[in-house]
């Protein structure tokens, strides 16, 4: 049996009707998608899902809805963090009612804490409940970064089972690999370094290129969890072009640009996030038609 919250988790897109009101019928057809397609586990309401802007009884629906649509055949990590500690607190527990096996908790962003407040923020959470926590570290977006020995300690904590590291910093990735538990889950937060971080004892990723190819990204994470590095590495050179076309302009604009064009949802998003300029929709659109994903007519670029 897989053990929880390992492989591959996606950071679902939240689609939005013409109009800007929640798809539910989207977000049951999308999660539905990837469990079809063999996916380990669901994450609503993180940065892909656009989740600053989505309002506290939209995210209980979105939850609730992936909950159903995976109910017995995948995990769903919630996003729930942000900077004031008593409100991410009401926020895991709103997320447990509605069906959440597990919490994505990103750093306090703006405020900055310190390690110490870091540890005393996330011990908080974990008392307040007995779901899995699972620390997300993006310190590009947040401008707080969780050094390894603050993850160590966190991972002293009983219900903090790992962390998603989106630092960048391959020797920090090690590093944490080095320090924390064997049983202590560290997920790629970043595609394109998910089959490095496999190779010094990361457990997966948590991926944005997997709302677009989940069944693709699936392949590539089982390859490295078998220790078949040679097939990880294939998969890798062929995700490669789309795992970095998502990033062409700032996420989510570009994977929901491309959902969209594949057919999948409406092309709606919330302000602050707009659609990518017409140069970078015309190398989305090449690179979803290079990897063979559909692209229905009329889409735009």
């Amino acid at each position: 049996m897989r053990e929880t919250f390992t492989g591959v988790g996606t950071a679902l897109i939240t689609p939005f009707t013409k109009s800007g009101a929640l798809d539910e019928a989207a977000v049951a057809r999308l999660a539905r998608r990837q469990v079809d397609a063999g996916i380990h586990f669901l994450v609503p309401c993180g940065t892909t899902g656009e989740t600053p802007t989505l309002s506290p009884d939209e995210r209980r629906r979105i939850v609730e809805i992936a909950a159903d649509a995976a109910k017995g055949r995948a995990l769903v990590m919630a996003g729930a963090g942000g900077y004031d500690t008593k409100a991410v607190v009401h926020a895991v527990e709103a997320m447990a009612k509605a069906g959440a096996d597990g919490i994505l908790s990103v750093t306090p962003y703006y405020n900055k804490p310190t390690p110490e407040g870091l540890y005393q923020h996330y011990k908080a959470i974990a008392e307040s409940s007995s779901l899995p926590i699972v620390v997300y570290n993006v310190p590009g977006r947040t401008g707080c970064n969780v050094d390894p020995a603050t993850l160590a300690r966190l991972a002293t904590l009983p219900n903090i089972v790992g962390v998603k590291e989106a630092s960048g910093n391959i020797s920090q990735m090690a590093e944490i690999c080095r320090s924390v538990p064997t049983d202590f889950i560290v997920l790629s937060g970043d595609d394109a370094v998910t089959v490095p971080l496999m190779a010094i004892g990361g457990r997966g990723v948590i991926s944005v290129a997997s709302n677009e190819a989940p069944a693709e990204m699936v392949a590539m994470v089982e390859a490295a969890e078998r220790g078949d590095f040679a097939g990880a590495r294939t998969w890798h050179e062929k995700l490669l072009p789309l795992m970095q076309i998502n990033f062409v302009e700032s996420s989510p604009g570009p994977v929901k640009f491309a959902m969209a064009a594949m057919g999948l949802c409406e092309e709606a998003y919330r302000l602050p996030i707009v659609a990518p300029r017409p140069p970078s929709q015309e190398k989305i659109l090449a690179a979803l038609k290079a990897f063979g994903l559909p692209v229905v007519t009329g889409a735009r670029g």
